[in-house]
């Protein structure tokens, strides 16, 4: 073969991708890194060259088959890529139609909106006329048999009775209702009074305005004449300013500057706030309830904060889908009452945490009463507690915030209770000994109203080494007497468990409970089961020197009769 066939017959190699002569060196540099690991050289064992080569080779084609999925999937997207154009070319046929069709009814119904007004505003710019109308003779006459209708007497009395109902509405109507025009009138007649009412009232007010001012003038000359006249009388008046001593009592403010001076623009507060009460009335009207809580709460010296604007809010109601006009109401004024020198009153601070405990708004009463600036009473410690019994779960919170209450008020047998209910034992103890002006009585109504077994075992034991607060014997009698005869079974029992040391220990210890009584405790534990508490009782009773045992049989022995030597 000559070289001119050689040439002719040649053919360029492919070039190879990046990708493919990146992995291609990787494999050489992987063959090269084995063989070294392995220890081999080109004489070495077959079967280490045969395990590297085999990895290469399965590399290689795992690489092969990926490039050709990679290439089967463009060679999809390619193929479908003129059976989307098509599909998306009839789409676009399809909605700019849909469009088309969505512009002519959009037109058509534009031209009937249109019609419809032109036809609207004629009929509204015509004079609406009432015109008779007759009914059809065949229809039977509501109200009547078919006998009655061809009865001549029956029609008769009939007709009367419709003649009778034609005047009487006749009537109503020349009482009831005048023409439109009238109104007119009237509204007209109404603008031109408020106008003259106005007039009036500031006539009125600059004269009272000058009134006061010569009687303040007045005043300060009598004074000025009584003094010793040493100085001017321009000068008396710059110091009755100064120190306002001229006993005139100005509206609520009595402020005698204001008159002394020559404008009395300052001295149109009352107009202010008539302003503000008729911007809130009208806030109301309009239904804007929550601008109007608003507005009442920023009013100046609370002139809406009291129960009258409370009754405006109650008499709303509740709106469905709106929060409660009231609760805003009490929102607003409690959330600015730091802005004020004084405390918000005690009947808006009750009626506002009745009406947050009524919305089950707990969460608004609690931050309320711990953080704005109210006016504490009885009955909202009372109302708190209340709820706190209807309201279980939140018991314990209703109790802290009602103790609180009550510690402000220094209703100091109250907050104790709400102590021991929340079960804080030592605290309640802590309280007894912090106030000493808790009675016996109180103390016995405390533990008729909480009889919790460890807070009556703390009354009537030592604490932090100061003596009982109460006897255990009477503590006992008392249970027993007020029907809480299991609180008092529980108690024997707490006793019974200590033996005899701590009996006597009691016995002994007790201040306020004689010895002999011990004998009437000793029969309760008889009849309630606690034989051998009792048997203790009796037999410390009698190792007591003087102390005998009374029979209930013998009513003539004089308790008194012993001596304690």
């Amino acid at each position: 073969m000559s070289i001119q066939e050689i040439n002719k017959h040649a053919v360029l190699p492919p070039i190879i991708s990046r990708s493919d002569k990146e992995f291609l060196e990787s494999m050489q540099r992987y063959i090269i890194t084995e063989t070294e690991r392995v220890g081999c050289n080109k004489e070495g064992p077959a079967d280490e060259y045969y395990i590297i080569y085999r990895n290469v080779f399965d590399k290689t084609v795992k690489e092969g088959q990926r490039a050709a999925f990679c290439l089967h999937g463009k060679l999809k997207a390619l193929a479908a890529e003129p059976t989307a154009l098509v599909y998306h070319r009839k789409r676009t046929i399809q909605l700019e139609a849909k469009m088309r069709v969505i512009e002519n009814n959009s037109s058509k119904i534009q031209l009937q909106i249109d019609k419809m007004k032109k036809l609207r505003a004629e009929y509204e710019a015509k004079e609406v006329r009432y015109h008779t109308f007759s009914k059809d003779p065949s229809k039977p006459i509501p109200g009547m048999t078919l006998q009655e209708s061809v009865n001549l007497v029956a029609l008769t009395k009939y007709l009367k009775h419709l003649e009778d109902k034609y005047a009487e509405i006749k009537q109503a109507m020349l009482k009831k209702y005048v023409p439109i025009q009238r109104k007119a009138e009237l509204d007209e007649e109404m603008i031109m009074t408020l106008k003259r009412r106005d007039l009036a009232e500031n006539l009125n007010k600059q004269l009272q305005f000058r009134h006061q001012r010569l009687q303040i003038i007045s005043n300060a000359f009598i004074s000025w004449i009584k003094s010793d006249m040493s100085s001017s009388f321009e000068d008396f008046v710059e110091h009755i300013q100064k120190t306002k001593s001229l006993p005139v009592i100005i509206g609520d403010e009595g402020i005698v500057e204001e008159l002394l001076e020559d404008d009395p623009g300052k001295a149109k507060g009352a107009e202010i706030l008539l302003c503000y009460i008729e911007r809130f009335s009208e806030l109301m009207s309009l239904g804007e309830y929550e601008k109007a809580a608003c507005f009442a709460a920023n009013s100046p010296r609370r002139i809406l904060q009291n129960i009258g604007t409370v009754n405006k809010f109650k008499a709303v109601g509740k709106i469905r889908g709106k929060p409660f006009p009231l609760l805003l109401f009490f929102e607003a004024i409690f959330s600015t009452s730091h802005a004020y020198r004084r405390p918000i009153n005690a009947e808006l601070t009750l009626e506002g945490i009745k009406c947050g405990l009524s919305e089950k708004r707990l969460d608004l009463v609690i931050n309320w009463v711990t953080q704005e600036r109210l006016t504490f009473s009885e009955e909202l410690g009372d109302v708190i507690c209340d709820y706190g019994e209807q309201d279980t779960y939140n018991k314990a919170k209703c109790l802290a915030l009602a103790q609180m209450i009550y510690s402000e008020c220094g209703l100091h047998k109250k907050a104790l209770l709400c102590i021991c209910k929340q079960g804080q034992i030592p605290g309640a103890m802590e309280y007894i000994q912090q106030f000493k002006d808790f009675t016996y009585d109180d103390l016995m109504q405390l533990i008729k109203l909480c009889p919790h077994i460890k807070l009556i075992q703390c009354l009537t034991r030592e604490w932090n080494g100061k003596p009982p607060s109460l006897s255990f014997g009477l503590a006992i009698l008392h249970l027993f007497s007020v029907d809480l005869k299991k609180v008092g079974i529980k108690l024997l029992q707490e006793i019974s468990k200590g033996g005899k040391s701590i009996v006597e220990h009691l016995m002994i210890n007790d201040q306020f409970f004689s010895l002999e009584n011990w004998q009437e405790i000793a029969n309760i534990c008889l009849q309630n089961g606690f034989d051998q508490l009792s048997q203790d009782i009796m037999s410390i009773l009698r190792s007591q020197a003087g102390v005998t045992e009374i029979s209930e049989e013998d009513d003539t022995v004089n308790l008194m009769e012993h001596v304690f030597w």
